[in-house]
């Protein structure tokens, strides 16, 4: 598996954090923001992990993974979701629909690169 991460979240704080973090572990990230958008940036991309946020402008991160579990070729891609509820009911919905791992927010910069060198298979 590569070093490549699609970074979706809308906010700035968080998005800068992941990117700095991953990036200085030679991760390669690229960063969408729009939920609308968000599914089409996964497939023309094919990243080896997706960071995903639950609430996103236009449509929710349970959607995008949805579309992302119903596409052959990323049926199995890795999606970390984040979010910023952390509710249980979040967590089991995510669970249910097949995310890879689920972390809630504020989470340190040391989870994050834990899961994702996880999630990579190394």
């Amino acid at each position: 598996m590569g070093k490549h991460v699609l970074l979706i979240e809308d906010e700035p704080n968080i998005i800068e954090a992941i990117r700095f973090i991953l990036s200085r572990d030679g991760w390669q990230v690229d960063t969408h923001s729009e939920g609308t958008t968000a599914f089409q940036r996964v497939s023309a991309l094919a990243p080896d992990i997706v960071i995903l946020d639950v609430m996103l402008p236009g449509r929710s991160g349970f959607d995008i993974l949805r579309d992302i579990r119903a596409d052959a070729a990323l049926a199995a891609l890795p999606v970390l979701m984040l979010t910023a509820k952390g509710q249980v009911k979040d967590r089991e919905m995510a669970e249910r629909m097949g995310v890879s791992r689920f972390m809630a927010k504020p989470f340190s910069n040391t989870e994050v690169l834990a899961s994702v060198r996880d999630l990579a298979g190394g």
